[in-house]
């Protein structure tokens, strides 16, 4: 899941059989906390400003699924610069 990479470094990868994208739980693991904290975490945004939704969305784009090796993000882009 957080895989050392090359150089040392923890990688956030979404965690795959978690609901949706596994964001949460990617993150929870990056972080080391419990991956109920970090979904209340994200309710709590979404009810008091809403941000929460915008947040989560953003993450799922960005954080690239655990074995794969790019985001949603970035492989739109290369699809795009090889067109």
């Amino acid at each position: 899941m957080n895989e050392p990479g090359s150089n040392g470094t923890k990688r956030l990868y979404g965690c795959g059989g978690a609901c949706y994208h596994g964001v949460c739980a990617g993150l929870a693991a990056y972080f080391g906390v419990d991956p109920t904290l970090v979904r209340l975490a994200f309710a709590l945004l979404t009810v008091f400003g809403g941000i929460g939704i915008l947040l989560y969305l953003c993450a799922w784009v960005v954080v690239p699924e655990e074995g794969d090796g790019a985001s949603i993000a970035e492989t739109f882009v290369n699809k795009q610069r090889r067109s």
